[in-house]
């Protein structure tokens, strides 16, 4: 039985895996959008099939390191980093989203009101292509479109096993309006440089304006004199 992330916090769930549970990953609600300490927060979700290599990219850039064999995530994983983008400091609270079909109906929880999304296949398969791109018209249908959306190919290391060519995703990505790169969670290959893409792609936050209100002067006036009717 499937149950959504309660208002509290839970404990981890002992079912996550060991390298999550290093990196204190829960499942809870998603955290609202706040600033803090100099820094903005953005919420960013991961979405793709099952062994496309999400968690792996995760783990890459937020600790440097990859496993060999990753455990599938159940539910989702929440990790956070920080990345300087031209004069801003963001803070990324990412959504690691499970890849199984039975977890599909909880994805919504997570990519509404998200910043950005990264959507991510398997360049050694066509379906998980085929997967990557019902997601993207998914997120097109919500109507968002300030969303900051990625297409990942990744495993790009494994050239000699690929069915995706680097054309096609190219071609699909411009079509779309998604920005597009390659990726190797393995090599440590277009990580950075993906998530600092997006950083960079993220609409900056608007200049504050005065609000309503009387706006006083520092003008000099003559007071006129009254004059006999």
């Amino acid at each position: 039985m499937i149950r959504r992330p309660p208002r509290s916090t839970p404990k981890p769930s002992s079912a996550a895996s060991d390298v999550y549970k290093r990196q204190d990953v829960r499942f809870r609600q998603r955290p609202r959008l706040t600033t803090a300490c100099g820094s903005r927060r953005r919420a960013q979700v991961l979405l793709g099939d099952m062994g496309a290599g999400k968690s792996s990219l995760v783990l890459r850039f937020v600790k440097g390191q990859f496993h060999e064999y990753q455990e599938s995530t159940i539910g989702a994983a929440f990790l956070t980093q920080t990345v300087c983008a031209d004069d801003r400091t963001i803070k990324f609270e990412i959504w690691d989203t499970a890849g199984q079909e039975r977890y599909h109906s909880l994805a919504p929880m997570y990519y509404r009101g998200a910043a950005a999304a990264i959507i991510v296949y398997d360049i050694q398969s066509q379906s998980s292509f085929a997967r990557a791109k019902s997601w993207v018209r998914e997120l097109q249908k919500q109507g968002n479109a300030a969303l900051v959306m990625a297409l990942a190919g990744n495993k790009c290391d494994m050239e000699e096993k690929r069915e995706v060519e680097r054309e096609e995703a190219e071609a699909y990505a411009s079509e779309n309006g998604l920005f597009f790169m390659e990726t190797s969670a393995k090599e440590a290959l277009n990580v950075t440089e993906l998530f600092h893409e997006i950083a960079v792609k993220l609409p900056k936050a608007p200049t504050p304006t005065n609000g309503p209100g009387v706006v006083l002067t520092n003008q000099n006036r003559t007071p006129q004199k009254s004059q006999c009717c």
